[in-house]
């Protein structure tokens, strides 16, 4: 295995973490694993080499899932009737449980949105409880699409060692 290879493997390892790490962006470290591969001149089991084609259509998949890991909390977060504040409550929540991985995270970040809502919002416990749910749910599905894209391009990556 060559030096790009080990740096390609390595950048799909830290893209799969940078999934569920805030902060870390995981799919276009993982795209980086798979640029990498591409460079090291990877074939697959066939004996093909990786296609730039291959190469681009992971890249606009990287770049929309990373676009849709902003946008989706914040849409599943107005269809339950909450603030962007509760979506910003949620990702400080996030971060602050982050020293209990992963409870902490999951309460952090249902506690966050929630409290925002109540408290900077004025709105009642029912509807920051729904907000907060809201949330929740779409950190959770970005995440899953983060954790699904940078998983398959890991997958690539071992395939085109």
């Amino acid at each position: 295995m060559t030096l790009l290879g080990v740096l390609a493997v390595i950048c799909g390892v830290v893209g799969i973490i940078g999934s569920i790490v805030p902060g870390l962006p995981g799919p276009p470290i993982s795209w980086i694993g798979i640029l990498l591969a591409y460079f090291g001149r990877g074939l697959n089991g066939s004996g093909d080499p990786m296609s730039m084609t291959f190469l681009l259509v992971w890249l606009g998949i990287t770049i929309l899932v990373t676009v849709m890991d902003y946008v989706v909390p914040s849409m599943f977060t107005r269809l339950t009737g909450g603030h962007k504040s509760a979506g910003v409550g949620a990702i400080v929540g996030l971060i602050a449980g982050a020293v209990i991985p992963p409870v902490g995270m999951i309460f952090g970040s249902l506690l966050g949105a929630f409290l925002a809502e109540l408290l900077l919002e004025n709105q009642g416990v029912w509807a920051s409880f729904k907000s907060s749910i809201g949330a929740f749910l779409g950190f959770i599905f970005g995440t899953g699409l983060k954790l699904i894209c940078s998983g398959l391009m890991m997958y690539y990556i071992i395939v085109y060692l």
